[in-house]
């Protein structure tokens, strides 16, 4: 049964340092959330809906902000390692906070994975003969070596990781204004291309419909902030300031960069095609001078700034299951850094599943490792709101009025969110290389459920025993 008690901060279950600052936090959760879903992934959601591509970032943008004012009410009450994890167990029961944990800390690894392999794409735009395992090797060394940082340093590395990427996608799009409206150019291009090659809906809403299968996943990643709010400064304050900050960032920065992807060059030229970003390939068809070079070394930064941002959030999600008896206890300790080294090594798995995929299978290897995590992630966000719904209940109207941020129209919004979630994840079944995802998800959640009664199992054995 779970915990009906009214909420209360819950004793922080480690000794994580806090030292991530707001500044830190903010650009912690952009990096996790502007990633290849954004950079890569939009060469597919273009090719399924269009230029109509813009309203399915829109319905996304809505469902993320629900999902984000959900997390920051929670993270803000109970500010600790495992976040969401640790308040599905303490609102909806055990077994809900261990497969949520377990759910998340997989999807991470197997992003990870995925960005890595997003690394080796970008890199053959300038080295098309060198094997792409080669890039996964080299990233994947390099972004452990960070992540054993202290993690104030941690931050401010990932501060400045992010900030290089939140700089390009707005030069990105000043100078795709200046293209579509001639500023400092000769013609100017307009915003012909959005109704050209068959109108705005060329796919009709069914495109617009799929292609919120995998635009969804460019937001997921505003759960961040509640996964760092166990080594937050001062989270009753910075929590807020940041999910607010990352949502807002988030919409303006997607929905004016896809504009200017899309009027810069026809979308039937984007395809699905996953051989380079569609951002280098818009200022390679607008002809300036060496834009595409120095474009595909912003998405190669903003890669690995989200795959940086990942490892971390798998190595939390796995600490906390540690700390909490459910994964062996050396996964739960820390090094000489303040930073869970067992936990981290674990964490980089997905690493070398991108290696042997790199190897064996080039061509598929980002949608395959990309689509696996999405029905793990839709998984995640559903189990977020119904926690939500109960955590709610549980804090009652005068602790509603305490919280410093609220989700409007509360349960309506909350209730709104996980029915668009399920109807997005029937998408999936209709999107060319997502066919499984959904299949594939179902059998690893009965293992992690057998996983489950096993450990409470010995853990009911253990307490019994010491008593």
């Amino acid at each position: 049964m779970p915990d009906q008690s009214p909420a209360v901060s819950l004793s922080p279950p480690d000794a994580l340092r806090r030292n991530l600052t707001q500044r830190q936090l903010s650009m912690l959760a952009i990096g996790g959330a502007i990633g290849v879903g954004l950079f890569l992934g939009s060469s597919v959601t273009i090719g399924l809906a269009g230029p109509a591509v813009l309203l399915s970032h829109v319905f996304c943008a809505i469902i993320a902000m629900i999902v984000a004012y959900a997390l920051a009410e929670m993270a803000v009450v109970h500010p600790v390692a495992g976040s969401f994890g640790v308040y599905a167990e303490k609102y909806l029961g055990s077994w809900s906070g261990f497969a949520v944990r377990a759910t998340y800390a997989v999807v991470q690894i197997i992003a990870i994975g995925a960005e890595v392999t997003a690394v080796a794409i970008y890199f053959s735009f300038w080295f098309p003969n060198v094997p792409q395992w080669i890039w996964v090797v080299a990233v994947s060394i390099g972004l452990v070596a960070i992540n054993t940082m202290q993690v104030g340093r941690f931050g401010e590395f990932e501060y400045w990781f992010a900030l290089i990427k939140v700089l390009a996608i707005i030069a990105f799009i000043l100078i795709g204004a200046a293209l579509i409206f001639g500023f400092g150019f000769r013609h100017a291009i307009a915003l012909s291309n959005l109704v050209a090659h068959g109108g705005f809906f060329p796919k009709g809403w069914k495109g617009v419909w799929l292609a919120l299968s995998l635009t969804l996943t460019s937001y997921m990643g505003v759960e961040v902030v509640a996964v760092t709010a166990g080594e937050a400064e001062q989270p009753e304050k910075s929590i807020p300031r940041a999910m607010r900050t990352i949502v807002f960032r988030l919409i303006l920065f997607y929905w004016l960069a896809m504009t200017v992807i899309l009027a810069i060059r026809p979308w039937n030229q984007a395809g699905n095609a996953l051989t380079s970003s569609p951002f280098v390939q818009a200022f390679a068809t607008a002809g300036i001078p060496y834009a595409a070079t120095v474009m595909n070394l912003v998405v190669i930064t903003a890669a690995l700034s989200s795959s940086n941002t990942d490892l971390y959030l798998t190595t939390r999600m796995l600490f906390s299951l540690a700390r909490g008896s459910y994964l062996p206890d050396s996964l739960g300790r820390l090094n000489r850094n303040g930073v869970p080294g067992p936990a981290l090594a674990v964490s980089s798995a997905g690493m070398l599943a991108a290696i042997l995929l790199a190897i064996f299978s080039p061509g598929r290897a980002f949608l395959l490792l990309y689509g696996v995590a999405v029905a793990g992630m839709f998984f995640v966000w559903l189990v977020i709101l119904a926690t939500h719904l109960r955590f709610r209940r549980a804090l009652g109207s005068a602790g509603v009025a305490a919280l410093p941020m609220r989700l409007p129209f509360f349960p309506v919004s909350t209730l709104l969110g996980g029915f668009a979630l399920l109807a997005i994840a029937l998408g999936t079944f209709y999107v060319d290389g997502l066919q499984y995802t959904i299949p594939a998800f179902l059998p690893f959640l009965l293992v992690i459920s057998i996983l489950y009664f096993k450990t409470r199992k010995r853990l009911r054995a253990a307490r019994a025993h010491a008593a």
